[in-house]
């Protein structure tokens, strides 16, 4: 929440735009969801444990009754009997000796027995109060939790209003907007195949450079050294770093329904990080820059080559890197671009296998 709140609402905006705005909004409902969800199952395992913590006690506490009772009959037994004999006729009048022994023996048993009764009452009686205290702990969390819980149901009833106000604006220029939807969509697949383009003749160069037909169309002749790389970047598959240090996921990879245009698909060729201003992307790999490319706004997207596996870095306005460089993994590539308008600090991230992509998530570490 604290990241959201800081990489989508915590610039001011010179600009409305309502279409971006609801997708704020949307995405900071579905994560208030998952903590009033994560605060529920915990809530859950509290409870359980509260409920079993009662039990013990409640055990505990019948087990030390029987004891402390057990205890006072023997304490009134010896005292009874105290008063009846003393302990020194109760020796002398055994008939031999060694009955003497044996009776001493007895008295010295009881006295032990007694003595360590005493101590397991006490004992006992600690871990009651010990338990009784975790009670209390466990109590007062899961109150702490359920506060929680009720303070973010409130945020997203705000929330939900202020959906449903920006839902009906939309609603009233809904054309205009789906227009500006289909134009920049429109604008996405002209980048998407210039990039498609640009690789395929990377990829034909690079195997013209070394005069090497490939198997398929479209695909790396691979060298010894390459193949050994490709492979190290296949064997961290789920474990490679993030492109940006601090950021928060704001769309994925995928063809997607638009959610407030029914008939209209939005294709996310990578995944979007939203991030701090003044953010740089890094090289998520071992690789070499493959090309630059400049779009009519000035903004740079870098294509890096690891083997036959090629990661882009899109929406950059300041480069650290130059064609044909080598990078190492977490090297700065170039600094993020700040929309002046919306505020936000935006990278997009594509993976491709040779020209096939790949969703990224499923090769960068879960956060």
């Amino acid at each position: 929440m604290q990241q959201i709140n800081s990489l989508l609402f915590n610039e001011q905006k010179k600009e409305k735009n309502t279409l971006e705005e609801l997708n704020d909004i949307n995405k900071k409902i579905q994560v208030r969801t998952q903590l009033i969800n994560t605060i529920n199952a915990e809530s859950k395992l509290l409870q359980k444990e509260v409920t079993k913590s009662e039990k013990e006690i409640d055990l505990l506490t019948k087990k030390l009754a029987d004891l402390k009772a057990s205890y006072a009959d023997m304490i009134y037994k010896s005292y009874k009997s105290k008063s009846q004999q003393s302990r020194l006729m109760f020796v002398l009048s055994s008939n031999n000796f060694f009955q003497a022994y044996k009776r001493i023996a007895y008295m010295k048993q009881y006295s032990s027995f007694r003595k360590k009764q005493g101590n397991q009452i006490i004992t006992q009686t600690a871990v009651a109060e010990k338990l009784k205290d975790s009670l209390l702990v466990l109590k007062q969390e899961k109150d702490q939790l359920v506060a929680v819980e009720k303070a973010q149901k409130k945020e997203v009833e705000a929330d939900l209003k202020n959906k449903q106000t920006l839902i009906s604006e939309i609603k009233q220029k809904e054309n205009r907007y789906k227009k500006q939807l289909q134009k920049k969509i429109k604008e996405e697949r002209k980048i998407t195949a210039k990039i498609d383009k640009i690789i395929r003749e990377e990829i034909a160069k690079a195997n013209k450079k070394k005069n090497k037909t490939p198997t398929r169309k479209n695909e790396f002749v691979l060298s010894p050294e390459a193949k050994a790389l490709a492979s190290r970047f296949e064997q961290n598959k789920g474990k490679l770093p993030w492109p940006v240090k601090e950021g928060l996921i704001v769309r994925r990879f995928g063809n997607q329904p638009h959610p407030h245009f029914p008939g209209i698909t939005i294709n996310g060729t990578g995944v979007h990080f939203a991030t701090s201003k003044e953010s740089v992307a890094e090289s998520i790999f071992n690789g070499t820059i493959l090309n630059i490319l400049v779009n009519a706004e000035g903004l740079k997207n870098v294509l890096v080559q690891h083997g036959n596996y090629i990661t882009s870095y899109n929406n950059l306005e300041t480069l650290y890197v130059t064609k044909g460089e080598k990078v190492t993994t977490g090297q700065a590539i170039g600094k993020i671009f700040t929309d002046k308008v919306s505020g936000k600090t935006t990278l997009i991230f594509v993976l491709f296998k040779n020209t096939t992509r790949l969703n990224p998530s499923s090769w960068i570490l879960k956060r």
